[in-house]
């Protein structure tokens, strides 16, 4: 039986920043339409952390009963090392993903924009199939855009539309960077993978683009939040700009990204542009409204 911490472990706390960074963005963004609600943003952020731990589970108990983590090289995964039952880590997947779409049909409800249902539907029927299934579409190269669409896109503005009933030009600015940090960090993730994914037959973006191809692409990725992070100063309030700063934080993983690191060498690289991405969207949020 799994200890605390190794169910804490298999849920993932690393990618949590990818989780609470799009709520972030999106309440600095309706403050600044004069629209906040604390106990919406408080909701919105549950429904996205019930969210994230219920496809970290699902994953681990996916991935794990068709042995592509037998031989991983990142963090503890509960059914692949065996430390955890299969059916024991797919109750905990249900559960958060249950947990998620309990909480977002009261946000919708509150809000009173009922075709958000679908979308919330679709988050979690994303979060299920992207490992799950006979055709899991994870495992065909498409993990990249279910990111950016979910946890950028749909985290975000979704943030931004129950609370302000409408959404602006800089929630959509900070929704596409943060898709691009989120990426990021599935790209590092994919790229470190790369050779247990090719034996276990999965088929990421990082395994059809190749080391390299991988390795460029996460470096797109990054750069994009601070393209825009200008056009923000540019267009709106200048102090947007601060948000360059944060680069700071990303250097290493670019370094370890750029250098060819591989492997444990790389499980760095996902915690910095994690923290990268949260410190960002609250360096955004205060800016817009300042």
């Amino acid at each position: 039986m799994a200890s605390l911490s190794e169910w804490i472990e298999g849920a993932r706390p690393r990618t949590l920043p990818n989780a609470v960074a799009p709520v972030v963005a999106g309440v600095g963004a309706a403050i600044a339409l004069d629209a906040f609600s604390w106990w919406r943003s408080v909701l919105a952020l549950l429904v996205s952390l019930s969210l994230i731990v219920g496809v970290n589970y699902a994953n681990d108990y996916s991935d794990g009963i068709r042995g592509t983590d037998e031989n991983r090289v990142g963090p503890l995964r509960l059914v692949g090392s065996g430390v955890a039952a299969p059916k024991a880590v797919l109750t905990a997947a249900l559960v958060a993903l249950g947990l998620a779409g309990v909480l977002g049909l009261v946000l919708v409800a509150v809000s009173g924009h009922w075709w958000l249902l679908a979308m919330g539907a679709l988050c979690i029927l994303g979060a299920w199939f992207y490992t799950g299934g006979k055709k899991p579409y994870g495992y065909y190269g498409f993990g990249e855009i279910a990111v950016f669409v979910f946890f950028g896109l749909a985290g975000v503005l979704g943030t931004v539309y129950v609370q302000a009933g409408r959404v602006s030009w800089a929630a959509l600015a900070c929704a596409v960077a943060v898709g691009c940090f989120s990426t990021a960090v599935l790209t590092a993730n994919n790229l470190r993978d790369i050779p247990t994914d090719i034996e276990s037959g999965k088929r990421t973006l990082a395994t059809r683009l190749g080391d390299r191809g991988t390795r460029n692409l996460y470096l797109v990725l990054v750069t994009a939040p601070y393209v825009l992070s200008v056009v923000l100063a540019v267009t709106g309030p200048g102090l947007a700009a601060l948000a360059v700063l944060t680069i700071g934080l990303l250097l290493p993983a670019i370094g370890a990204v750029h250098g060819g690191k591989t492997g444990r060498e790389l499980i760095p690289a996902l915690r910095d542009t994690g923290l990268a991405m949260l410190l960002w969207a609250v360096v955004t949020a205060i800016a817009l409204n300042l």
